[in-house]
């Protein structure tokens, strides 16, 4: 069961340096809703994807997993034999739910979860691969190089499905964006005060 997120209730500057520990991953699914809008959209989008371009005797690849919305989305969508889908983090906690999430929801298509750190994973015959709100969490010089490793691990044909928080170089659109996004957050209860 998920709690209510509270944990950026209290001012930023007392949280410390940010986890994703134990306490994150028992609020996560409240707070990852709250925090991003449309997120439940994004992850039935990326099954729907999963549908299309997902081949037989392939790999999926879910780097940043999480607690297995967007591997459980593929795998409700996947309509191949021979397919295995292969979830990564390196977050104890979440790999631990994870595990529970993928272990609750029975289907054909094999998951293997991996604890470890996505720029350490071998991608290969993969026909998808989710970066689902995951790259921001990699240095900037460092992410080109785990592009490049995905589009290098691809098949022809596959599909790269990156979600991601943006910036906007145009003061107005980057404004208007943040505004947006601040007023969801708002709306939801997850905006720090401070």
């Amino acid at each position: 069961m998920s709690h209510r997120d509270t944990l950026f209730s209290a001012p930023i500057a007392r949280l410390g340096d940010w986890t994703f520990d134990e306490r994150v991953a028992e609020v996560f699914p409240d707070m990852i809703q709250r925090s991003v809008p449309g997120y439940s959209n994004i992850i039935s989008m990326i099954g729907m994807l999963a549908e299309r371009f997902v081949q037989p005797n392939t790999q999926v690849y879910d780097l940043g997993c999480s607690l297995g919305a967007a591997t459980l989305s593929v795998r409700r969508n996947i309509r191949h034999e021979h397919c295995r889908i292969i979830a990564v983090d390196n977050s104890p906690a979440m790999i631990e739910r994870c595990r529970r999430h993928i272990d609750a929801y029975k289907a054909p298509t094999p998951v293997e979860v991996v604890e470890g750190d996505i720029r350490d994973i071998t991608i290969e015959n993969a026909s998808m691969v989710v970066l689902n709100f995951t790259l921001q969490f990699l240095e900037p010089a460092e992410r080109q190089a785990l592009l490049d490793k995905i589009y290098q691990g691809l098949n022809p044909g596959g599909a790269l499905v990156l979600s991601e928080k943006v910036s906007v170089d145009d003061s107005n659109g980057g404004e208007l964006v943040f505004n947006m996004r601040r007023g969801v957050q708002r709306e939801n209860g997850s905006c720090a005060r401070g």
